[in-house]
């Protein structure tokens, strides 16, 4: 099923206008997902909305958003009030200004989107504003609204299409000097940093995303299906740390090993992300079954040697 468009509206440069759609570039939808049940009847948790002082049910046409003033009071502004605020980027991302990618840190980036033509005209227009970003090897700054917000889009062409990168508001972005100020200055040996460089040199590699395997989706995978075939689940073994006594032993143990590693990726290829994730799972609803079915005839199988065996030895 084709993913839904985020936005639909027009792109503008200056006069030149082209109907678009917006698509979000990122899913979460392969990963593992759980429902909250109850325990004692194996039922799904349904969550009610009620009156948090009267306990009472609140029907949805009488829930409206609130914005707080003190402890219990609450200023009511409706949909229709919300709706009133003209927004241009309710409809039109209108790019206002070209800057250097470079320029933009990565702490101001939420998330990418697929911009694309929607519909049969406009596709001269689109061509000319991609073709125009790529050719000045910059990106445009423009705004959108989403989610009842307006923000700021930086748009890059990509192969055939455009990508627009979600950015935040400076209020957003939390000052490094709040973390970073209490560090205190080290002074690192030569010797030191060599070390580190050759381990370095020992682990570089090229960023291919296709090798990135999550450990943690595959381990839940595995557990899904241990517990689908009715297998006992074993604790795992948490790998513990030792006391790092001098840093230039740690360095030089790090150096052996790194060199009898092997890099990331070149060994074997990561499973593919949405069909992969897929195929695995598929064995919870197939390969499962038969699993503990299996299990289940050998422990009856087990069960009736025991009498015989028993038998014998009294014999």
């Amino acid at each position: 099923m084709a993913p839904r468009a985020n936005w639909k509206g027009f792109l503008r440069l200056s006069l030149v206008t082209c109907p678009v759609a917006l698509f979000p570039a990122t899913s979460d939808t392969e990963k593992v997902s759980f429902n909250q049940i109850n325990r004692k009847t194996g039922h799904r948790i349904k969550y009610q909305r009620v009156d948090a002082e009267t306990g009472e049910d609140v029907d949805s046409e009488d829930i409206v958003k609130g914005y707080k003033i003190d402890t219990d009071t609450y200023l009511e502004v409706t949909k229709d009030e919300l709706d009133n605020i003209a927004l241009e980027s309710n409809h039109t991302i209108d790019i206002d200004q070209f800057v250097p990618r470079d320029e933009i840190d990565d702490l101001y980036v939420i998330r990418p989107y697929y911009l694309v033509p929607d519909g049969k005209v406009g596709h001269d227009a689109y061509a000319v504003i991609r073709d125009t970003i790529k050719a000045t090897n910059r990106v445009a700054l423009a705004r959108v609204a989403l989610t009842n917000r307006e923000h700021i889009v930086a748009l890059e062409a990509r192969d055939k299409g455009l990508v627009g990168l979600l950015l935040r508001y400076p209020y957003e972005v939390r000052a490094s000097s709040e973390y970073f100020d209490g560090i205190p200055d080290v002074k690192i040996t030569k010797d030191m940093l060599d070390l580190a460089r050759h381990i370095v040199d020992q682990k570089s590699g090229h960023f291919k995303p296709e090798n990135f395997e999550d450990h943690y989706e595959a381990a839940l995978i595995d557990l899904i299906n241990q517990k689908k075939a009715g297998h006992p689940i074993t604790k795992a073994k948490v790998r513990t740390e030792g006391n790092v006594i001098n840093l230039m032993d740690a360095l030089r143990q790090s150096l052996k090993g790194a060199k009898t590693e092997a890099p990331a990726g070149k060994n074997g290829k990561a499973k593919k992300r949405a069909e992969g994730q897929r195929e695995m799972l598929l064995s919870i609803e197939g390969k499962g079954q038969k699993a503990a079915a299996k299990a289940k005839v050998e422990t009856k199988r087990e069960s009736a040697k025991r009498p015989a065996a028993r038998q014998k030895r009294a014999g």
